[in-house]
């Protein structure tokens, strides 16, 4: 099951990467509003990771954010199945 089609999933939303300058990831939501991203230490040590990142931002897909702390999920937009 994907995030967006689960209703119990409100504490997701979609963002946008627009900018990518180490150690800061910047996002931009549905709503226009702008997240500075909460990246684990792991994460900043990852040169992978901010490879990938400029590939999400180059070519400007939707990824999930946690609403509350604004860090990236790690399933991506699958949900857990229930059954």
């Amino acid at each position: 099951m994907l995030l967006d089609q689960a209703a119990n999933m409100t504490n997701i939303i979609a963002a946008q990467i627009i900018k990518v300058f180490y150690p800061f990831v910047i996002a931009k939501t549905e709503t226009r509003a702008y997240l500075k991203l909460n990246l684990s230490t792991n994460e900043q040590r990852d040169p992978l990771f901010w490879d990938e990142l400029r590939s999400i931002l180059q070519a400007k897909l939707w990824v999930p954010i946690g609403k509350h702390y604004h860090q990236l999920l790690d399933n991506g937009w699958l949900a857990e199945s229930t059954s």
